[in-house]
């Protein structure tokens, strides 16, 4: 008999497509993810989950689930699943870094010049037929070339937005518990050692760090008082890496110009969150990865790591290899 998968929402063809050549294969048709008991449910029946980062796969889960050999994200970020209660019962875990790094550091930096130039606020303005004539002062923005970007986390995607920022000949600066020399002499990056002299010397600060117990709401209160009145904030990674809260006191009382946001918290964001009611930030959808070449990539990539697992084959990205030495 073929293993068993199931899949937690629809994805690209070509994933199904490998999948499907080495498993039986129950997708979730919802347009939303499965309930937590329905995903339990299945997971207790399957030898392999495909997941999404909005899965959550916790220990009860993976206690319910004797047959459970990988479970495959569909991302780059893990921080859904519980790595360690998976590893404890040999379970691999496997994700998708590097496929989707140049679109998200698309977006990430589209989402940054949206704000700046403030153009979301003026397609509104428009479309409500507000627009009478053109004004020496309307919709004063942010120039983007010539000043300065801060990257909290130069991983892959904090990488391309670097490379991105040369053409607007943007002075960068980043933030990383770990210095990369190579990367400073390459790309003209000034290295600094603590986020809180990093934020009050920039223009815009974008985040590309995972989510973790340490990073959770590394940007509060504390940290968006540092930052120019003038100042911008991106985030692309993870909502709760940013104090919500904080956030919308900063921009409702102007300590930052503004911000871009991705990923919020809770996600998704309520529709009476007050962040909602303020013109000077941009939200998302969660969408930075969302072209159609790279989620595909991406499906095919998750597809690819689970397989392997159940072939007893190396995957290509397993987060807990100490998992696969021991088969």
């Amino acid at each position: 008999m073929k293993p068993r998968v199931f899949v937690t929402r629809t994805i690209p063809e070509p994933g199904l497509e490998i999948l499907r050549r080495h498993a039986e294969v129950e997708v979730w048709p919802g347009d939303e993810p499965p309930p937590y008991e329905v995903l339990r449910a299945k997971a207790a029946e399957a030898d392999g989950l495909f997941t999404m980062v909005t899965d959550r796969v916790d220990r009860a889960l993976l206690e319910a689930a004797p047959r459970l050999k990988v479970v495959s994200n569909m991302a780059v970020g893990y921080d859904n699943i519980d790595v360690g209660a998976a590893t404890a019962r040999g379970v691999a875990v496997c994700n998708t870094p590097g496929v989707l790094t140049d679109t998200t550091a698309d977006f990430a930096f589209g989402l940054l010049m949206a704000v700046a130039r403030r153009i979301v606020e003026a397609d509104k303005f428009v479309r409500a037929g507000r627009w009478k004539a053109w004004g020496p002062m309307a919709f004063l923005g942010h120039d983007i070339h010539g000043a300065t970007l801060g990257i909290v986390g130069l991983g892959r995607i904090g990488l391309g937005v670097a490379e991105r920022a040369r053409g607007f000949r943007m002075g960068v600066l980043y933030y990383d518990p770990i210095r990369r020399p190579e990367e400073e002499a390459r790309l003209g990056l000034e290295y600094v050692g603590r986020l809180e002299e990093l934020l009050p010397r920039c223009d815009f600060v974008s985040i590309h760090v995972p989510l973790t117990p340490e990073t959770y709401h590394l940007i509060g209160e504390a940290q968006l008082r540092l930052m120019k009145p003038t100042a911008i904030l991106v985030n692309t990674a993870r909502g709760p890496i940013v104090d919500p809260r904080a956030l919308y006191r900063a921009l409702k009382e102007g300590w930052i110009a503004g911000a871009g946001l991705d990923v919020t918290e809770p996600e998704p964001i309520p529709p009476d969150d007050p962040l909602l009611t303020l013109d000077n930030v941009v939200i998302t959808p969660h969408i930075a990865s969302a072209s159609y070449a790279t989620r595909t990539r991406m499906a095919v990539l998750a597809a690819e790591n689970l397989v392997a697992v159940l072939l007893g084959q190396p995957p290509k990205y397993c987060v807990n290899p100490e998992v696969l030495a021991g088969r």
